[in-house]
């Protein structure tokens, strides 16, 4: 396990370095020389003020939405929870769209939206507690449940537009997700964010594999169930909420990531957790590279150096592949059962 786990940090540091390489100003060879101390003042720019923060800022939002999407489904005992459709991450879009485009007073700042992004992320997931009610231990109708919650909460973000329709460009950038333009201001508040959040999830390792394993059982070892799956939503919205108030809404990373880390590294959490987020932060980053290669194959093509592909775009097209594929397996697997 440990020498997948290595694996998957090399992966994580090999779309850091695509991250650097693959955008239009600086050729990669000039990259390299950046790096190494050398390069003029733009390019140094280019790449350590601009670059760089943005990459980190990939790497650690992807590791908060894996760690979010992998506890969110261990606590509520759920493959199709997910901080997208749990109403967790719209939620959080919807606290932060608040907060900067009705420019509440001592909001804006780069904290104050990640204090609303938690309020928010916090709201969606009571609403969706609420309405599930009796039901919270039905994967299916929980995610039903929660597809209307996500529904409804969007649907208040829209309405933002109406109190601010100047602010449509950064809506929408909140709602489908994006790097584009995060600098070291980001950076600095989202990585402590992310590490604390972070250790305490691997904090409660022991705890959802316990729930993992069912209630009743979890309950029979001694663990107070309510107040460890409490914690485990609380550790959840505030990674999602910190991912969410730098990046906005990455469609499917907290929902397919946990599948990948539980394939890859099993059912012991203590290493799984590590190994969800390092493969989060390893599809954001190759997600963040991918966008900008392709922003840059499609401005060369249609020769408008303003064409960019929002890492979100990304994300939820591969994303939506994958869970058709995943489906059709399932289900391609039930039928063979019943034969």
């Amino acid at each position: 396990m440990r020498r997948r786990l290595l694996w998957c940090a090399l992966a994580a540091l090999l779309v850091a370095v695509a991250g650097l390489v693959a955008g239009r100003a600086v050729a990669p060879g000039r990259v390299v020389e950046v790096l190494l101390g050398g390069g003029d003042a733009l390019e140094r720019h280019v790449v350590l003020n601009l670059r760089l923060p943005r990459t980190l800022v990939a790497l650690a939002a992807g590791a908060c939405l894996g760690l979010a999407g992998l506890v969110l489904q261990a606590a509520l005992r759920n493959p199709l929870a997910g901080p997208e459709v749990t109403g967790v991450a719209p939620g959080a879009v919807l606290g932060a769209v608040a907060a900067t485009g009705l420019g509440i007073a001592g909001w804006e700042s780069p904290a104050g939206v990640v204090a609303a992004a938690c309020a928010g992320g916090f709201a969606g997931a009571g609403l969706l507690w609420i309405l599930a009610g009796r039901e919270r231990g039905d994967p299916l109708r929980t995610a039903v449940h929660g597809v209307l919650v996500s529904a409804v909460l969007a649907g208040l973000t829209a309405m933002v537009l109406l109190v601010a329709p100047g602010e449509l460009g950064s809506v929408v950038q909140w709602l489908v997700g994006s790097t584009e333009g995060r600098v070291w201001e980001h950076g600095v508040l989202l990585w402590p964010w992310a590490l604390g959040w972070a250790l305490a999830a691997w904090a409660l390792a022991a705890p959802l594999t316990l729930l993992r394993c069912g209630e009743e059982q979890a309950a029979a070892l001694g663990l107070r169930t309510g107040r460890a799956r409490a914690a485990a939503l609380v550790c959840a919205v505030a990674l999602t909420a910190g991912a969410v108030s730098a990046v906005g809404a990455l469609g499917f990373v907290g929902l397919l990531v946990p599948h990948l880390a539980l394939a890859v590294y099993g059912a012991d959490l203590r290493v799984t957790l590590p190994g969800a987020a390092l493969l989060g932060a390893t599809v954001v980053g190759g997600a963040d590279a991918a966008s900008q290669v392709v922003s840059r194959l499609l401005a060369d093509a249609l020769g408008s150096d303003r064409l960019s592909v929002p890492t979100g775009a990304v994300t939820t097209g591969v994303g939506a592949v994958l869970l058709l594929v995943v489906a059709r397996r399932a289900v391609a697997r039930q039928g063979t059962g019943s034969e």
